[in-house]
């Protein structure tokens, strides 16, 4: 490799390519390979290089506490849970469709795994996307208040493509904080798909989210394009032995 060519890949960031050239180059004058041949085996490793930086960069965006997977869900332990279901669910139409699922049930039934492993997918195969507990986002919704910061922080998150709001339940919430809140699901209404994990049903909102007709808003717009599970099953998190 020339001292001009090995330039020229840095310059480009190409350093895939820079590693494999003088490799590829002597295998290809051994083998007689084909330039077509010759230049997939220099690229195709860049391009694959290249999304699992892409994928390592929205993976560390989206916060996801762990990388849980459905492939290692205890889905025969976890009997409350439809697996056909959430296999339909991974194929993540319901992103494309900006349709919303919210789980439903007690402590350690597995809702944030399961939410977790469908952003992850998501993730995956390309979207953004963001972890969110609950409570961290009606904290940063008040900090945005005292910066007048609230319109940029709305932008962010009604532009994902996929949000997950985790362990919403019964908070201490302020006024403003609410009125955010119900702004960013008007937002992402028809436009972009949320995931939502607590452990009160719909009727029970009100009494943390505040004023009932509010609320009713609020559900009308989030169970119009929705698919509710309610998980009733064992908790996953029984003392071992």
């Amino acid at each position: 490799m020339t001292e001009e060519l090995e330039q020229l890949l840095k310059n480009l960031h190409l350093n895939k390519i820079l590693d494999l050239v003088d490799d590829e180059t002597q295998r290809a004058d051994r083998e007689q390979i084909p330039y077509q041949e010759f230049l997939l085996r220099l690229v195709r490793p860049q391009y694959y290089a290249r999304q699992e930086k892409a994928l390592e960069w929205r993976i560390k965006n989206a916060n996801l506490p762990e990388r849980w997977a459905l492939e290692t869900f205890p889905f025969k332990t976890q009997t409350g849970v439809d697996q056909r279901q959430i296999k339909t669910f991974a194929e993540l139409d319901f992103i494309a469709k900006a349709e919303n699922i919210v789980f439903i049930g007690p402590t350690g039934v597995g809702k944030t795994g399961l939410a977790s492993a469908l952003l992850l997918k998501a993730l995956q195969n390309g979207y953004r996307g963001q972890f969110v507990r609950a409570q961290d986002l009606f904290d940063e919704m008040y900090a945005s208040l005292a910066d007048r910061s609230s319109r940029k922080l709305l932008n962010k998150l009604a532009n994902l493509d996929l949000l997950l709001i985790d362990e919403m339940g019964y908070l201490n919430l302020r006024p403003e904080q609410t009125n955010i809140f119900f702004k960013l699901m008007e937002e992402r209404y028809n436009r972009r798909a949320t995931l939502i994990t607590t452990n009160l049903d719909y009727d029970e909102w009100h009494e943390f989210l505040g004023k009932r007709s509010m609320v009713e808003a609020l559900l009308s717009r989030l169970r119009h394009r929705c698919h509710t599970l309610r998980i009733d099953g064992p908790s996953l998190r029984e003392p071992q032995g």
